[in-house]
């Protein structure tokens, strides 16, 4: 779903987008629970990171206005890794609980990878687990990261077709950049990824018909460098004085792009619904086994 403006490029509009990822969830959740099924969502916050509670909070309300379970597990920030991988061993044997999501950041001290990696990938509703990330470079079925399929759902939204299409992702992160890139080549697109150590990035990006910025860098990709008729999926949340900015800068982007995400309100809303999607997959997929 795209909205028209004044001139310039299409402004995709992640939160109705959002809205009906989230109506297809309630439907599906529905019949779920008329099969005797409810999905359930298991939340784990360590210590007190008022961003990440804030997160957690949003998590669980989109649970219950889709009818889903909610968890909670607040936890102290002197929480041991033993005692957290030992939370996580409980979580993984409960029937009741379908997705498991482990706040990040953790406090020092704890190895994230290490309690990720003990979630079961069957649980693994957020996508970083090392077999859900051998899953998707496999091109195998599984639990895929969710803001990169939020990326994807917003394409297929504005009818852009990745195939054949030259497709930049600047950023390489597990969480958005990797992940985004591996979709995108999956859906045909001949795919380039850019970081900070890329030569020409104006010149990549120049030549990208679909430009994913996920760097974290507030207007690091410059307007002047999107190629006429491209779209544009802005990643990036940045706090400035001017409040929340993307990685592209949008104005100068917008009068070449054909579609581009706004900040916010583009591809952030996508994130819950996705994830969402992904707890009300893992159920059903639960009760097939």
């Amino acid at each position: 779903m795209a909205a028209e403006g004044d001139g310039g490029a299409r402004i995709i509009d992640g939160k109705a987008v959002a809205q009906r990822v989230r109506d297809e969830v309630r439907a599906r959740v529905t019949a779920l629970k008329a099969r005797g099924i409810e999905p359930g969502l298991a939340t784990v916050l360590v210590g007190e990171d008022a961003a990440s509670a804030v997160y957690v909070r949003m998590k669980k309300k989109a649970c219950l206005e889709v009818g889903m379970a909610s968890f909670g597990n607040e936890l102290p920030a002197s929480t041991t890794e033993a005692q957290l991988l030992g939370l996580v061993d409980e979580l993984n044997a409960r029937a009741d609980v379908h997705g498991i999501l482990v706040q990040l950041p953790l406090p020092e001290g704890i190895d994230s990878e290490r309690i990720i990696d003990r979630i079961s990938p069957e649980k693994d509703v957020d996508g970083l687990h090392a077999i859900s990330r051998g899953r998707l470079v496999a091109g195998a079925p599984g639990l895929r990261p969710c803001t990169p399929v939020g990326v994807m759902r917003l394409l297929d939204e504005i009818g852009c077709d990745p195939r054949g299409k030259n497709a930049v992702v600047i950023g390489r992160s597990l969480l958005v950049g990797k992940p985004a890139a591996l979709l995108l080549l999956e859906r045909h697109a001949t795919v380039t990824i850019c970081h900070s150590r890329t030569a020409d990035l104006a010149g990549e990006v120049g030549r990208a018909d679909i430009v994913v910025a996920a760097i974290g860098k507030a207007g690091a990709i410059k307007g002047a460098w999107i190629k006429p008729g491209a779209v544009v999926i802005d990643v990036g949340t940045n706090r400035t004085e001017q409040g929340l900015v993307g990685d592209v800068e949008f104005s100068a982007a917008r009068e070449r792009a054909a579609a581009i995400t706004p900040v916010p309100g583009g591809v952030g809303p996508m994130t819950i619904a996705m994830l969402l999607a992904n707890t009300a997959q893992a159920a059903a997929e639960a009760a097939e086994r």
